[in-house]
């Protein structure tokens, strides 16, 4: 499995947990960090505690958790420490109090003095009920810590402790994880506007019944995340419902027809285009109103074909633009996969082998040949779909430094 190293690899981080009902995600967040290849320094409030054990942190992360501002045996000034040798430090969940002392500077905890003891980014994201969320002190506290330079990754809607549901809950793992290697990754797509396409579109037959493929959306995704971390401006035209990437916007579609207006649209506005959703190559020539039912027969389906998205895209392309597409086969990958780069005008093909084990649709990982015109094929093999992702962003970067 080819390996390719991330924003994180070799990054130390400093995981800050403070005291909310949100801190067991903070073992999800150190579990992810560290699998990017990060060096996880947990410090633990004295308040998170009572929610998380520090053995279970200690397992997971690094180095064993820190809690205490004295009596550590590396150092006297244990804060000095951690927070000059940090390369980030990340409060999940940073709780209406954390917040309070860091914006005043009132360092009371190894965690405040720690993050008044570096120059390190930080990222911070709060978790708290909607009323403290929403308190002139709160909201004026983040306000001021962002004029700062912090990073605040914002809570998002749902439910939350005590059974009431409203805006307070810690954003997911994958979502902080994304903002740190945002921060700590290469900007090389700074300005850049992106947009992506993602999932497999949906015919209806009738208000019930649809024509639909196995398109999971997922590397659209992963592709729309990387470019996202790397300070593109993304948009990702969606038929499916994952959770957005950090610092992405979702345009929800639903047919080949919608999608190829969401498209057209943004291709008059973004610098790249990337086509990896799914779309059905038929529909139904006429849907029904209603639900078709089984008592009247097998119905006759006539189909016709619809529009060809991304051969619209390169006969628009203006000059400067990068245009990537997908080709998922079954059969003489590099053979199809290059007909089409050349057929519809692409500066990058991705094609890979659906048939293949955990390649494709639905699976977490990816195995794909990248095609150049006038360049050699480039295989990717099988690894996690980011690392795909980042394969492809890597060499879209190549493309736009070589004009």
């Amino acid at each position: 499995m080819t390996q390719h190293a991330g924003p994180l690899a070799g990054k130390r981080i400093v995981l800050g947990v403070t005291g909310g009902i949100a801190a067991y995600k903070a073992i999800e967040i150190a579990r992810r960090l560290v699998d990017a290849g990060a060096h996880v320094a947990p410090i633990m409030t004295d308040a998170a505690q009572h929610f998380v054990g520090t053995t279970t942190l200690s397992a997971l992360a690094s180095e064993p958790v820190r809690t205490e501002l004295w009596h550590d045996p590396e150092t006297p000034i244990p804060h000095t420490k951690v927070g000059q040798g940090a390369d980030l430090i990340l409060v999940a969940p940073a709780t209406a109090k954390l917040l309070s002392a860091y914006r005043s500077g009132f360092s009371h905890d190894l965690l405040t003095n720690t993050l008044l003891a570096t120059r390190a980014p930080v990222v911070v994201c709060p978790a708290m009920h909607t009323e403290m969320w929403e308190h002139p002190s709160v909201v004026d506290n983040i306000a001021v810590l962002r004029e700062r330079g912090v990073h605040i990754v914002e809570p998002e809607p749902g439910r939350l402790a005590g059974g009431d549901t409203g805006m307070g809950r810690l954003a997911e793992p994958a979502r902080i994880v994304a903002a740190v290697e945002s921060v700590l990754g290469p900007r090389d797509l700074a300005g850049v506007r992106v947009v992506v396409s993602a999932g497999g579109t949906r015919e209806p037959i009738d208000a019930v019944r649809v024509i639909a493929n196995r398109s999971s959306g997922k590397q659209g995704y992963a592709i729309a995340a990387e470019a996202a971390a790397r300070g593109a401006d993304v948009t990702i035209v969606s038929t499916v419902e994952l959770s957005p990437p950090f610092g992405t916007t979702v345009v929800a579609v639903e047919t080949a027809s919608q999608m190829e207006a969401a498209m057209r649209e943004a291709a008059s506005s973004n610098d790249v285009i990337v086509m990896a959703a799914a779309v059905a190559d038929f529909r139904p020539a006429t849907t029904a109103g209603g639900k078709i039912k089984k008592r009247d027969g097998v119905p006759d389906i006539v189909l016709e074909p619809t529009p060809d998205i991304l051969a619209g895209l390169g006969a628009a392309k203006r000059d400067g633009q990068v245009l990537v597409g997908f080709a998922a086969e079954t059969d003489d990958l590099v053979a199809n996969a290059q007909a089409k780069l050349e057929a519809k005008r692409l500066d990058l093909i991705v094609a890979n082998d659906v048939g293949a084990a955990q390649v494709g649709f639905a699976h977490d990982t990816n195995a794909v040949t990248m095609l150049r015109p006038g360049a050699e094929p480039v295989e990717i093999d099988l690894a996690a779909k980011r690392d795909v992702a980042r394969a492809v962003i890597d060499t879209i970067v190549e493309i736009m430094r070589a004009r």
